[in-house]
């Protein structure tokens, strides 16, 4: 049970902590992001370094650090990739009537650069582990690199749950290179081609869990994440939705968009708005929600109106009024009445 229960909670939580510490740094303010990416550069960094000074380590713990340092140059890519930092040349939506081959292309557009990046960290992830006996780092890297793009090409072709809420607002042109349809030709063929290689490693595992406890555990951690790609891959036919795994990681959406200044204004833009709103209606506001609002007199510059109106029996009524800038604000004042002259 130690040689393969510790791996797998392992893998879990690793892989369910770090998609959402990415989905979290992704929903913060863009001006955040450069930090974001300078932290994970140094991180990307000591991966390989640790890639390289543990691959020829072949006790457990060099299993762990090769498989840790494995997911930290992916997660680089991913985060790169997801604050749009390294995406493609295409960075607008594919045109309605785009059909075919050139569709294919407008979405290779679209992640070109991403692709590459991830084909030059897999060369340094085999080039620090090169000829060394623990290559689990490197087959942690290249099983999610092929299950990431089974997944990528089963959006493209067309599934039923294309898990749109985990794309940010500044990544939103490339729905139009997702399809939405009950199925697609190649979805049966990765499933089960996948399914096969995870159940033949885990027999592998099981079989090394006396002689050789390092190949175990580096067994254990690779059919452990692709039993997750694989259930990602069911997902997306699924009529379930996978947000509440890591609804948390979405929170910084929610929690700092009135923050993001691309997003919703500055916070002296919506200081500025809201005083106009309140000024607009405060006495609607007050009266609707019971509070009391003093405000300072305005002094408005008055014109004196005076008129006399000739009254039945011989007297006369002045009435005098003060007009404002706005002939709609008329204040009457006191009526006087002239008594008629005697004699």
């Amino acid at each position: 049970m130690v040689h393969y229960g510790i791996p797998i909670l392992y893998t879990l939580f690793v892989w369910w902590f770090s998609t959402g510490v990415i989905m979290f740094l992704d929903g913060l303010p863009r001006k955040t992001f450069p930090y974001s990416i300078a932290a994970a550069a140094v991180l990307y960094g000591l991966a390989l370094w640790g890639i390289a000074a543990s691959s020829h380590d072949m006790t457990v713990f060099g299993a762990y650090c090769t498989f840790t340092c494995g997911l930290i140059v992916w997660g680089f890519n991913e985060i790169t990739f997801l604050m749009g930092y390294v995406t493609g040349p295409r960075t607008t939506p594919c045109p309605p009537d785009c059909k075919g081959w050139r569709h294919f292309v407008h979405a290779v557009e679209a992640i070109l650069y991403h692709e590459l990046g991830i084909v030059v960290s897999a060369v340094l992830v085999c080039w620090a582990s090169w000829g060394e006996p623990n290559q689990v780092g490197t087959w942690t890297f290249m099983i999610l690199w092929l299950m990431r793009l089974s997944t990528k090409l089963n959006i493209f072709l067309g599934v039923p749950n294309l898990t749109e809420e985990f794309l940010p607002d500044h990544l939103a042109y490339m729905k139009g290179y997702f399809r939405k349809r009950p199925m697609n030709w190649l979805f049966p063929f990765t499933v089960t081609a996948s399914t096969v290689i995870a159940a033949v490693l885990a027999v592998q595992a099981s079989e090394l869990a006396v002689t050789d406890p390092h190949q175990a555990a580096g067994l254990t951690f690779v059919v452990t994440l692709m039993s997750l790609a694989i259930l990602e891959h069911w997902f997306l036919v699924m009529p379930m939705s996978v947000v509440p795994l890591w609804r948390w990681g979405l929170k910084s959406r929610e929690w700092f968009r009135r923050l993001d200044p691309r997003r919703n204004g500055t916070r002296r833009d919506r200081a500025d708005r809201a005083a106009a709103t309140d000024g607009a209606d405060t006495r609607g506001e007050g009266v609707g929600r019971g509070v009391v609002v003093e405000m300072a007199p305005v002094k408005v510059e008055k014109t004196r109106l005076a008129r006399r109106i000739p009254r039945t029996g011989g007297t006369t009524l002045s009435l005098s009024l003060d007009a404002g800038p706005d002939d709609r604000t008329l204040c009457p004042r006191p009526a006087t009445v002239a008594a008629p002259p005697r004699g």
